[in-house]
């Protein structure tokens, strides 16, 4: 019979329970998707042009970071925007922020970007050196063109 005093039950699991129908330990099997969650929530968190422009910034402003107001004045972006998607970045474990005097100080964690690049490349070539078999990044394809300036006609 069931408890009538039980009013917060979920079904089925407490349901069946009170019914002595089954005995399930509640424990969950690890199956290591927490790792590709991570990852999944990185990289949709960089899948943004601002974002990305955002966080490319920071990765060439290295470990010191920058102020937000030096990022948005770089980027040409108003407060409330650069805001959102620093806070973005930062729930996506991308960045960090730190406080020094009135300045908050936004910089790369660089060992969850190190390790989002070892979950992307971890099976890579088989496990086999990816250097004999060419698909190792060369400096020339991972740096961006060069900018151009534009020429005004006068």
């Amino acid at each position: 019979m069931i408890n009538r005093d039980q009013s917060s039950l979920t079904l089925p699991i407490d349901f069946l329970r009170c019914l002595n129908v089954i005995d399930i330990p509640l424990y969950f099997d690890y199956s290591g998707n927490m790792e590709t969650k991570k990852a999944v929530d990185a990289l949709a968190a960089l899948a943004q042009e601002t974002r990305l422009g955002v966080y490319r910034l920071l990765v060439q402003a290295g470990p010191a970071g920058l102020a937000a107001g030096q990022i948005g004045e770089q980027l040409g972006l108003p407060p409330a925007t650069l805001s959102f998607h620093l806070a973005h970045l930062s729930r996506a474990n991308l960045v960090r922020g730190r406080q020094d005097g009135r300045y908050i100080f936004y910089s790369v964690d660089f060992d969850q970007m190190n390790g989002l690049v070892e979950f992307l490349t971890e099976n890579c070539c088989a496990g086999a050196s990816c250097i004999s078999a060419g698909c190792a990044p060369s400096i020339e394809h991972v740096a961006p063109p060069a900018r151009r300036r534009a020429v005004s006609k006068a």
